[in-house]
């Protein structure tokens, strides 16, 4: 088989951009899965129309599942039926759209490694867990 064919196709009923082809994706997420139980294992699919990704939700998953897969396509997207073959959960970063999901797996990333013990210095770093102001200084308290 010839390792470099296309995974894009034009949209089914027409209209500008590529559409990632569902078999290509649901084999790479199933290698991803294997030898992992699926209760173990979240499947976000990231979506312009999809729920909005915050802090909480980066704790809730990160504390939940020992292991997230980030379906992120590019330009119009990937094939919905992706997201039948697989218990996916659509997510959005903000209201606007990218011209690729990279950007917002990196984001849903960073995020939700912040929540382990450990990846921080200071576990107490977290953000939106301290209750002082977010303004902060370097010594000394005067400077010219």
């Amino acid at each position: 088989k010839d390792k470099w064919r296309r995974i894009d196709r034009p949209p089914y009923a027409g209209g500008p951009g590529m559409v990632i082809q569902a078999e290509p994706v649901i084999a790479a997420v199933a290698k991803a899965m294997a030898g992992r139980r699926k209760q173990d294992v979240k499947i976000i699919f990231l979506s312009p129309a999809g729920k909005q990704f915050s802090n909480e939700y980066a704790k809730k998953i990160s504390k939940k599942y020992k292991h997230v897969v980030i379906i992120c396509g590019r330009y119009e997207g990937i094939d919905a039926r992706v997201k039948k073959v697989f218990k996916t959960e659509e997510v959005s970063v903000g209201p606007y759209v990218l011209t690729g999901g990279e950007l917002p797996a990196m984001v849903i990333l960073d995020a939700m490694s912040r929540q382990v013990r450990g990846v921080l210095g200071n576990f107490d770093s977290l953000e939106e867990r301290r209750t002082s102001t977010s303004d902060v200084y370097t010594r000394s308290s005067s400077f010219r």
